[in-house]
């Protein structure tokens, strides 16, 4: 189906993009602590914070600190930080990062302050990516499959059993059908069970046959492709 197709590439671009954004506020963050000098501030206000996409237009509070830098000047700065609850309260008093050349742009010393973005992205980038990568390389794996059984697998005949939904997996709130068969194998008595890539129509109606054609590696019949080339392909 195109929509997976595109959700794989859309996965991987964006979480790629995510880890790029990630490795650059690390890279912001940690230039900032090599020239960074530590003071002491207090929290003078919580500033309220809701957001307008949310459907219950939460509210979260972040800290508007002041300090004063080596020359005895005063500074305000609001964290980027976020919170419901408040992670801070009125004339608590925190430590702070300054650089001397932008010191409007302090930060709160702690792990979120400094490195929550880094953290955020970097984490949903990496499971964006993962789960990318990982259709990818399933889809590649498949398909050398494939390949492999076409040149060198043996064609057995499976008894049709039914065809069912693959609720295992669903696009756009729809699950694929899967193709069921069963074969016995004379050799060792054991029954497999085949079930067939995704199909997204109901095939039900264009099956005629109870046999169906399966190819396996004779070695490892758990390495199986049912044969669907039966089947009316899609039009685009």
């Amino acid at each position: 189906m195109k929509a997976i197709n595109i959700v794989k590439y859309v996965f991987t671009v964006i979480g790629i993009g995510m880890l790029v954004g990630a490795f650059f506020a690390f890279q912001s963050t940690n230039s900032f602590l090599q020239n960074a000098t530590e003071t002491q501030g207090i929290v003078i206000q919580m500033l309220e914070s809701s957001s307008s996409s949310s459907s219950d237009n939460s509210i979260t509070y972040k800290p508007l600190v002041e300090f004063t830098d080596k020359n005895g000047e005063q500074f305000q700065f609001t964290s980027t930080i976020s919170s419901n609850p408040p992670s801070y309260s009125i004339n608590e008093k925190v430590d702070v990062l300054y650089n001397a050349d932008t010191p409007n742009k302090a930060k709160i010393k702690g792990f979120f302050s400094l490195w929550g973005l880094s953290t955020i992205l970097g984490g949903i980038g990496l499971i964006f990516t993962l789960i990318g990568v990982g259709i990818i390389a399933s889809g590649l794996k498949k398909k050398k499959l494939h390949n492999y059984l076409k040149q060198h697998g043996t064609k057995i005949e499976s008894d049709f059993q039914n065809v069912t939904l693959n609720t295992s997996l669903a696009v756009n709130g729809r699950n694929p059908f899967v193709v069921v068969s069963q074969w016995l194998n004379p050799k060792t008595s054991e029954l497999h069970i085949f079930t067939s890539d995704n199909i997204w129509f109901d095939p039900t109606d264009f099956i005629k046959t109870e046999k169906i054609n399966v190819l396996i590696d004779r070695d490892n019949p758990k390495k199986y492709v049912v044969d669907l080339s039966f089947l009316p392909k899609v039009a685009d």
